[in-house]
């Protein structure tokens, strides 16, 4: 089945008391049995929910996955992979991973005994050097968020599985299962924010982690009922009708995506462009391979390295709306410094090359030449 086929059709079960066409909201918290264990596959909403149960279906197909698990949010599926780890344990990371990432990992699970490595994983030669005993999980962000980094999933996999027992982790939040299905190139876990693209609609709050492997499932499955992170029917109904237009809503913002570029490419008050499209881009041959096309999501400094510069910009658009998150069918502009990554300390940040005029745009399905137009009257006020 062809991919725009799969997101319509993917965990559509039709109602057999209704009919219904379209997985009904399951607003239940509990489900009757007929004697203790005697039920109909569903006794307690924290565990299952009908309409979440559809939801999981869907997301692990279209990531060509086996098995899925929702979430009350992005950050909460990254809690559970951490879960699985215990004190003494290691994380590597890409050096430029999401904010929220990194305060979830440096102030909560540090204080629980475990190590957290970050590093620049856009050459697989520098894990071979860093892999310890100790080392449990490879997180990778691909493309990574704010930089556009992109790693290949396949030679870290490869390195990895050299080793016994380390956990290939992918957040494939920024390319989406349409662009990318990292499960394919070796991938244990892929994590999404379906806040984002599969919700599509900045209406919504979740996370979703995918898997092959049958125990690791199993693992994921008692942290998630045990802890009980996870999502409410609407928003599960949400997502699934998010999903139908995944297809055609990425297909639009890589159209998009590319119209921007040029506009930036050809502007003279910009210094560096960073989107995995641009044929500069270090890693571009790489996202060739491994991705269908390169995203809807850039990021771009200015000539003048200057916050109020900066700010002056992110606060004079019109259609691109001042705002943390992404991946919504409206487009957004946002400050990382000061915004998405600044729980990150600043002498790090700039290491690390998130500098005070980077601005980064997660460009959404309207006009592009619309879209232009605001970023030119933007810029004329820098």
């Amino acid at each position: 089945m062809k991919l725009a086929t799969k997101v319509i059709h993917s965990g559509l079960e039709i109602d057999p008391s209704t009919g219904a066409i379209i997985t009904p909201i399951y607003q239940t918290s509990t489900y009757v049995q007929k004697k203790p264990g005697d039920n109909l596959g569903y006794e307690y909403s924290r565990t299952k929910n009908p309409t979440r149960t559809a939801l999981e279906k869907s997301i692990a197909q279209i990531e060509d996955g086996k098995y899925g698990i929702c979430y009350s949010s992005g950050m909460g599926a990254a809690d559970a992979i951490i879960k699985l780890l215990k004190p003494g344990d290691e994380v590597i990371a890409n050096k430029d991973i999401y904010g929220g990432t990194y305060r979830m990992f440096e102030q909560v699970f540090k204080n629980f005994g475990i190590t957290f490595t970050y590093a620049d994983l856009t050459n697989s030669k520098n894990i071979s050097k860093i892999i310890s005993n100790q080392t449990k999980i490879i997180w990778i962000e691909s493309p990574s968020n704010p930089l556009m980094d992109i790693i290949n999933i396949e030679e870290i996999n490869n390195v990895a599985k050299q080793q016994k027992n380390i956990l290939v982790v992918v957040d494939n939040t920024f390319a989406t299962p349409i662009l990318q299905k990292p499960l394919n190139f070796g991938a244990d876990i892929v994590l999404h924010s379906a806040t984002k693209y599969i919700g599509g609609h900045s209406d919504l709050i979740m996370g979703a982690l995918i898997t092959n492997n049958p125990k690791l499932y199993e693992k994921l499955f008692l942290i998630t009922k045990s802890c009980g992170a996870v999502p409410g029917p609407m928003d599960c109904f949400l997502a699934l009708r998010g999903i139908k237009t995944l297809y055609i809503r990425v297909m639009k913002h890589c159209e998009n995506a590319r119209k921007i570029y040029r506009f930036l490419y050809n502007c003279n008050k910009v210094h560096t462009i960073y989107w995995p499209g641009e044929i500069q881009h270090k890693n571009h041959e790489i996202a060739k391979k491994q991705m269908l096309d390169f995203g809807g999501m850039m990021s771009f400094t200015l000539k003048k390295d200057n916050i109020n510069d900066a700010i002056k910009l992110i606060s004079s658009t019109k259609l691109f709306k001042l705002a943390e998150s992404l991946g919504g069918v409206e487009s957004l502009i946002s400050h990382p410094a000061s915004m998405t990554h600044a729980s990150i300390p600043r002498t790090e940040r700039e290491k690390n090359n998130i500098l005070e005029s980077l601005i980064r745009i997660s460009i959404g399905i309207e006009d592009a030449d619309d879209l232009i137009q605001d970023l030119q009257q933007a810029f004329s006020n820098i």
